[in-house]
């Protein structure tokens, strides 16, 4: 369990927000939310180059949110289908060895 000496505090910059994100975060997972913002930056600056002439900057990050909302919602329907199959083979397993 983490504690507030493994705590450290970080600034993010998403899109073209002026002012930095200033988060507290576990330092084993500072890698994470670093590559989370780079992930966001990453794919809207490639949105605002596509969609320039037809949206705001603010109109591109709300296609980022959905875009990685999206992903997280596939993701985690696959994980509650994965626990399913798993629970489900693990009792068949169990009867398997049983009757053994």
């Amino acid at each position: 369990m983490a504690t507030n000496d493994d705590k450290i505090n970080i600034w993010i910059r998403l899109g073209d927000v002026k002012q930095p994100i200033p988060l507290s975060v576990n330092r084993d997972e500072e890698a994470d939310y670093r590559n989370a913002e780079n992930l966001v930056n990453t794919l809207w600056n490639k949105w605002m180059a596509r969609f320039n002439d037809t949206s705001s900057s603010h109109e591109v990050m709300a296609r980022v949110a959905f875009q990685f909302a999206r992903l997280y919602a596939q993701a985690y329907n696959s994980n509650v289908a994965l626990n399913d199959f798993l629970a489900t083979f693990e009792k068949q397993l169990d009867d398997v060895v049983m009757k053994v």
